[in-house]
């Protein structure tokens, strides 16, 4: 088996996650949650790794604020896309593209990171444990670790509010693999454990999608996509709608040396 690829999927991906309301509600907790922790690291430039980044929409907006990002994709066609859009940029983007598996970043070649973003990666790798704990080699000290990963148990919970009782019973395996659908979803408990052991400190948590994907299709007249962000960020920080969460974003710190 091998670690999923996007390279025939990049267009497809590139406008379902972020050119759509579920997309948006990404980028405003992810953003909301990592913009006072990069402003505490007290650097004016800071270096970025994006791994898995495909287009490095996050990886733009960083290097936008002046810091230095290297965006690390399996795709090729993702990478691409990317730099079809660093040089439509406003401004000059200190990007370097790097067309690689994220397990086989090293230190020795790309030296240290003050923060490494990983999202919507690990769903789709074969052995998340291992990998992630590998790329905690390239962070430095009191650094930050923002990782975004597929929640399995909101993956069973809207199978069960949308009546899809054979899935549930299947234990949530598919009979047909659907592109986007990821292969490998994860538990909240199994990823805070590797955390601890990893002795990283918990600095945020949030679920991403808290409410976006459990909504009736019937919705009222007035029914605003604005306000539905301002409660997907009100919520996304509290129990029980964190766990609920599509998506669950941990944002931590390692430890100093």
């Amino acid at each position: 088996m091998q670690d999923k690829n996007f390279d025939k999927l990049s267009q497809k991906f590139a406008k379902n996650i972020y050119g759509t309301t579920k997309g948006e509600i990404r980028a405003a907790v992810l953003w909301r949650d990592l913009a006072p922790e990069l402003d505490k690291l007290g650097k004016q430039r800071l270096r970025i790794l994006d791994a898995g980044g495909g287009f490095g929409f996050l990886s733009q907006k960083l290097a936008a604020l002046g810091h230095d990002v290297v965006l690390c994709d399996i795709s090729e066609q993702m990478l691409a896309l990317a730099q079809q859009q660093i040089a439509a940029a406003d401004t000059p983007l200190s990007i370097e593209l790097v067309h690689s598996p994220i397990q086989a970043l090293t230190a020795t070649q790309y030296g240290h990171f003050d923060v490494i973003l990983c999202h919507a990666v690990a769903e789709w790798l074969i052995d998340a444990n291992t990998t992630l704990n590998g790329l905690l080699s390239l962070l430095k000290p009191n650094g930050l670790f923002s990782l975004m990963f597929y929640n399995k148990e909101a993956l069973r919970f809207h199978s069960l509010v949308s009546g899809n009782f054979d899935y549930v019973k299947r234990n949530l395996v598919v009979k047909k693999k659907v592109g986007l659908t990821p292969t490998h979803p994860l538990y909240i408990e199994d990823v805070r454990q590797w955390f601890a052991q990893w002795q990283l400190t918990m600095v945020t948590q949030s679920g991403v999608r808290v409410i976006n994907d459990y909504l009736k299709k019937h919705l009222p007249p007035d029914f605003d996509t604005k306000q539905l962000i301002e409660m997907e960020l009100a919520y996304s920080q509290r129990e029980p709608y964190l766990s609920l969460g599509r998506y669950v974003h941990f944002l931590a710190q390692s430890a100093a040396k």
